[in-house]
């Protein structure tokens, strides 16, 4: 039995090419969600720090990295955590 589409798709897809991809994700197994959702945020953090160094080209990677956990979890929970951040050049 298939439930209908969501509502909500991108406005560049046609109904038959949202068809095949939910139709593709249905037939994957959990584990399989996981890693692609493991591998997509293992992107972003690749293209936030690759962002982060054309802002910031003279940060060390330890600053880069906190800038990282800034951006992630925000700046007041990252300072909750982790203490206040590094030299102000980099705000």
């Amino acid at each position: 039995m298939h439930r209908p589409l969501p509502n909500r798709r991108a406005t560049d897809t046609s109904d038959d090419a949202a068809e095949a991809q939910y139709r593709v994700l249905r037939a994957m197994s959990p584990s399989r969600k996981v890693a692609l959702v493991e591998d997509a945020n293992r992107t972003a953090r690749r293209l936030a720090l690759a962002g982060i160094q054309l802002r910031c080209p003279d940060a060390s990677d330890e600053e880069r990295s906190r800038l990282l956990i800034d951006l992630l979890l925000g700046e007041e929970l990252a300072g909750q955590a982790f203490g206040p951040r590094g030299p102000a050049r980099w705000r």
